[in-house]
């Protein structure tokens, strides 16, 4: 097994030996080293004036950064317009998702709906029915929550093996992001809820409507009625202008263009929660209710579309965990296939509902690896394998696969999906 690296010692040592043996040949070695024009000539960018301050009023990515976008699948469904994208989790370090790479998830597309015709209505089992502006909300103290949003089909395609090839096809349905809102309890109490209301009921504004039950208890817990995504208001394809969250549960719960929240004394049943979102058995039964986005965690480099570029040598392996039933606490990388584990450095210490940065820096030498992760949260739960997974639910599931990963390294850096169980 190839051993951790220290950083400060071994990396150092790497960047001194290249060093010495470009200072050898300079020097006057077997063959002298050709002097470098990035450093020894002025280059064209250091010749003129650059663009000014206002050349770009909304600030864009930069050309060389084009890559860096969500991609969809196309022969996964019939229509763009009821279909999802992913992030390029690939590209991406930290935990904070850009507005503009969170994956997008529609039922019947991304409605234009302006601020001035926004309305939320609260009704049902509530002592006074009420309605809101986009401009009442923001009167609402408000609060700012770091969350990830998953879809609960993430990874669905790998339940009978290894499908696509690069993690934001496969673990892609996902973003984290600082939401700005008020806490959804704050709404309903303001209605006053009714003792016999159980449950709400949660439409949104779009054709599809999209309708969900959600139990009182989690509406009143930690469910905000957010405006703004880290910072600025809320994308077009993300809900704008008001969205709900609903932390560590399944994204189809997190209604866009919310329009109306109904008190009532048990769940809807509605199609979105009939006909799909359950999880079917070997059996054939579906269980439902099934909301909650289990601890789960994905290597994002190396991996099928951030192959190693630099030999062997100091190699940094990076991934993301989470998990929606609080923190995570750890997590360990394998580069065997899962023989053997080495405890992963957390970024920064897990949050509740939030996605965690890890970091593996090991010195590689060259070899094959199969890349794995496991993650472990504050309530003890540990990810399971795809194998342990399928003893409990077979094959026929689609959503909550939460199995470990594989990614097969090969000699020449490149890595492929493969399924080890």
């Amino acid at each position: 097994m190839t051993s951790p690296v220290t950083p400060t010692t071994s990396r150092r040592g790497f960047l001194k030996a290249g060093l010495a043996t470009g200072g050898a040949l300079a020097a006057g070695g077997a063959a002298a080293q050709e002097p470098d024009p990035l450093i020894t000539e002025v280059q064209h960018w250091a010749q003129g004036f650059g663009e000014g301050v206002d050349a770009t009023p909304y600030g864009l990515p930069i050309d060389y950064e084009s890559d860096v976008v969500r991609r969809n699948v196309e022969w996964l469904t019939a229509d763009v317009i009821s279909s999802i994208n992913f992030t390029p989790i690939h590209a991406l370090d930290g935990t904070i998702t850009p507005q503009g790479c969170a994956f997008e998830r529609h039922h019947s597309g991304a409605i234009d709906l302006p601020k001035e015709d926004y309305r939320l209505m609260i009704n049902g089992l509530v002592d006074t029915p009420l309605v809101f502006t986009y401009w009442d909300l923001e009167r609402f103290p408000r609060e700012n929550h770091v969350y990830f949003c998953e879809c609960a089909a993430n990874t669905g395609m790998e339940w009978a093996g290894a499908q696509l090839n690069g993690a934001q096809f496969t673990h892609g349905m996902i973003h984290n992001m600082e939401y700005t809102g008020v806490p959804l309890r704050t709404l309903l109490n303001e209605a006053g809820i009714r003792t016999e209301g159980k449950w709400i009921f949660v439409e949104g504004a779009d054709a599809s409507s999209n309708g969900r039950s959600i139990p009182l208890d989690k509406a009143l817990d930690d469910c905000l009625v957010a405006f703004k995504a880290n910072g600025e208001a809320l994308r077009k394809e993300h809900g704008y202008p008001v969205r709900l969250v609903v932390p560590g549960w399944e994204g189809n719960l997190w209604v866009k263009w919310l329009r109306r929240i109904e008190v009532t004394d048990g769940p809807v049943e509605s199609r979105e929660e009939t006909s799909k979102y359950t999880d079917t058995l070997a059996n054939g039964v579906s269980r439902k209710w099934t909301w909650v986005m289990d601890a789960k965690s994905v290597v994002t480099s190396p991996s099928p579309q951030s192959p190693i570029t630099h030999g062997p040598g100091p190699l940094v392996i990076t991934g993301l965990a989470w998990s929606g039933r609080g923190a995570i606490q750890r997590v360990d990388v394998s580069i065997d296939g899962g023989k053997t584990w080495q405890v992963a450095r957390l970024a920064q210490p897990g949050q509740p509902m939030a996605l965690t940065r890890f970091y593996l820096d090991i010195e590689w030498d060259g070899s094959e690896m199969l890349l794995q992760s496991r993650a472990m949260d504050s309530s003890g739960y540990v990810q399971p394998t795809k194998n342990e997974l399928r003893e409990v639910r077979g094959l026929n599931s689609i959503y909550h696969n939460n199995g470990i990963q594989t990614w097969w390294v090969k000699a020449n850096g490149e890595a492929e999906n493969v399924e080890v169980s």
